[in-house]
């Protein structure tokens, strides 16, 4: 049996802090998570709804996604993963990554999906 770890969300969060942090604007030990989000889609979105509505369309987005392969991933993932990696272990751990667009990575096996 496979063991799976992915939260894709938080892998977003931890990429939003470390922009902030970057751009010498770190946010706060403990700051919530929608707080995070929405302060990142502030920084383009017209009003502090709009915002908070694009951090919540984020979220679920990536929900979906992890739902997706998880529903998936013993009939079309894993055997890809196998095939084209050569991968055998069976812990698989799945993060959000911005490298030249949006991608989910495995990162035992660095199986990359593309999500643009």
């Amino acid at each position: 049996m496979s063991e799976i770890k992915m939260n894709l969300y938080e892998d977003w969060i931890e990429t939003v802090k470390e922009i902030f942090r970057s751009s010498g604007f770190p946010f706060e030990p403990g700051t919530p998570h929608e707080v995070i989000g929405q302060t990142y889609y502030r920084q383009s979105a017209d009003t502090d709804e709009e915002a908070a509505r694009l951090n919540a369309e984020n979220e679920r987005r990536l929900r979906e996604m992890e739902r997706t392969i998880r529903d998936h991933f013993a009939s079309v993932i894993e055997p890809d993963i196998r095939k084209r990696t050569g991968y055998k272990g069976d812990r698989f751990e799945f993060k959000w990554v911005y490298m030249q667009g949006e991608n989910i990575v495995e990162l035992n096996s660095e199986y990359r999906i593309p999500l643009g």
